[in-house]
């Protein structure tokens, strides 16, 4: 969107050039724009003089001028007593135009007040639109400026000031009412209507902008709480391994029973924990090595109490046991190597050792019960295999699976499997609604703005604003 200043100037632009088109003997133009209530800030845009002896104009602002940009406040420019009287406090407080066709008689050329020095002959004529065109509330809710006395100007008329368009003139050609001061007068309402648009424009641009901010502002927010609820509903899943971890170590106690021969991870962790017992205290105890030693002693005997899937338990040694021994053994003599590396060898192929039993040959159950037992007993439920789940749930349905507090494992599966069934859907429609509020639908750009606005139909088009 092109910048609403530069449409601004070059909208000024136009209306100056045609004016002095149209008067042959006007001089200069200058276009002031009078910000909203109740500050009025009369700030000046663009002044336009003819070149001497030619149709061509110079552009620009004079150096000093109180009504260069940021401009004037009306309480600054407003008729008040022991100061001047200026034009454009009578054009914005009267609404109606000033003409300085004599400037010995002119009362308010603020110049001639100050220093007697004569002004030339100049027209001012206030740009009007529609109070409710500009605002949209209702009359009484509107926050008027007020005079030098503190009473409310603007409450009984229709219109507001949008901007005051000043022309000057060469020596005797204006007189007040004359054609000149009508033609500025009917320009002034064509300006009126383009500063109206303008405004528009401007407004639905700035509530763009902010729509888009809130917008991305709240999918961020939902966006967080969104990912907390999954992290939450991630929960889920750890509780249900946590039920199938149960069905895993009463399976691993069932084979340790059935087939003493088979070496599990214990009893090679407690050796490991023994070497550890015997030799850590021999280390200077303000030492590194020392506290790794107690570390490591510590992860040794939590896996020795879990039991975790093979997978888990791999990681485990890779990253809590293994670096640990690696180093105690390069900074210590007290190991020998060869044998703590062939207990961690020993350690990590006993960690598969429940899923590698030939089930067959277990005396006292069913065979197909062993074979769903020894399989899902290792399985890890993730939103990719939820189907498992299911298996693992008629596993425990089964009345010849011997583990104890089957009817409570078997509701806290059915409740959780509820629960988890639900989190894809969640995903895919918190997706859907974040990325509607990130980019927005055509939908939704329709109705982006406030069909309300003052001035503005369905179709997008703004309402005359001129004054009749």
């Amino acid at each position: 969107m092109e910048n609403t200043d530069n449409l601004l100037v070059a909208t000024c632009r136009t209306m100056i050039k045609t004016v002095l088109s149209c008067l042959d003997h006007a001089t200069k133009g200058t276009i002031y724009k009078i910000g909203l209530m109740p500050e009025l800030s009369a700030m000046r845009i663009l002044s336009g003089m003819k070149k001497h002896g030619s149709d061509e104009l110079e552009w620009g602002l004079p150096a000093d001028s109180e009504y260069n940009p940021p401009g004037k406040m009306w309480e600054h420019y407003r008729d008040e007593p022991g100061r001047p009287l200026e034009a454009m406090g009578w054009c914005v407080e009267k609404q109606t135009s000033w003409t300085a066709d004599n400037p010995m008689q002119d009362s308010r050329s603020v110049r001639k007040q100050l220093s007697g020095e004569l002004e030339d002959e100049f027209h001012m004529e206030p740009v009007l639109v529609r109070k409710r065109n500009l605002y949209g509330l209702p009359s009484e809710k509107l926050p008027y400026p007020v005079d030098w006395r503190g009473q409310p100007i603007w409450q009984d008329s229709e219109n507001v000031v949008a901007a005051v368009i000043k022309i000057h003139f060469m020596p005797g050609t204006l007189k007040q009412g004359d054609r000149s001061t009508r033609i500025v007068r009917d320009l002034s309402q064509s300006l009126g209507s383009e500063l109206l648009t303008l405004w528009f424009r401007e407004r639905l641009f700035q509530a763009s902008k902010e729509f888009a901010r809130q917008r991305l502002q709240t999918s961020e927010i939902l966006a967080h709480e969104l990912r907390n609820t999954l992290v939450k509903l991630g929960f889920v899943f750890s509780a249900i391994n946590a039920e199938i971890g149960i069905l895993r170590q009463r399976w691993e106690e069932l084979l340790q029973t059935k087939a003493p021969g088979l070496e599990w991870k214990g009893p090679i962790l407690n050796a490991l924990i023994g070497e550890l017992r015997e030799r850590i205290p021999q280390l200077p105890a303000s030492g590194e090595l020392f506290v790794i030693g107690q570390r490591l002693l510590a992860d040794q005997k939590e896996l020795a109490k879990l039991y975790l899937s093979p997978h888990q338990e791999r990681e485990w040694v890779k990253n809590k046991i293994s670096p640990k021994w690696e180093k105690l053994l390069s900074g210590s003599s007290l190991w020998d190597p060869a044998e703590i590396r062939s207990l961690l060898e020993r350690l990590e192929n006993s960690l598969s050792t429940g899923m590698n039993y030939d089930f067959s040959t277990a005396n006292g159950l069913p065979a197909e019960l062993m074979g769903q037992w020894s399989k899902l007993a290792y399985v890890q439920i993730t939103t990719g295999n939820l189907f498992q789940l299911d298996e693992v749930i008629n596993l425990v349905e089964n009345p010849a699976l011997p583990v104890s507090h089957k009817e409570q494992m078997l509701r806290v599966l059915k409740s959780l499997r509820a629960i988890v069934h639900t989190i894809p859907e969640v995903e895919e429609k918190a997706t859907r609604i974040l990325e509607s509020l990130r980019l927005g639908t055509w939908a939704e750009d329709q109705y982006r703005f406030d069909p309300d606005l003052p001035g503005l139909n369905p179709a997008r088009e703004v309402e005359p604003g001129l004054v009749d």
